[in-house]
């Protein structure tokens, strides 16, 4: 399958899998989707994830385990992506953006690698907003 927007596919993916309440879902893997799962773990959106090799294929997958609250509530209500193919949106230390007042992350890639928002202002770095998760 030949995706545009590999990021936009993982986004997707994720929310579908959670508004259908499952436990875990499989993303083709790349080197950004796994720094996007590893942010997403970090911040407490997601219980776990690995990356999983099957033999007779040639791309691993990544398997994202969601994390629920009570009730089986998510504890990711959103993601939007912000940065897309056609139009790429950059910002300088001083923009970087809260996201919901604050309840929310902004996952952006920097020189230094992909980190929450919170984590390249305290940085003071920049670079391009991948999405928004809340």
């Amino acid at each position: 399958m030949n995706v545009s927007d590999p990021i936009a596919d993982m986004l997707t993916r994720i929310r579908n899998a959670t508004a259908a309440r499952h436990d875990s879902v499989m993303i083709p893997a790349s080197k950004i989707k796994v720094a996007i799962a590893k942010v997403l773990k970090e911040e407490g959106f997601i219980k776990d994830f690995a990356v999983v090799a099957e033999e007779g294929r040639p791309q691993p997958n990544l398997k994202v385990e969601l994390s629920y609250g009570g009730r089986k509530q998510p504890v990711l209500n959103g993601l939007k992506r912000v940065s897309k193919p056609g139009l790429r949106v950059y910002v300088q230390r001083r923009e970087i953006p809260r996201v919901y007042g604050g309840l929310g992350i902004a996952i952006i890639s920097t020189p230094k690698g992909v980190m929450s928002g919170q984590e390249a202002r305290r940085h003071e770095l920049g670079g391009e907003v991948l999405c928004y998760v809340w």
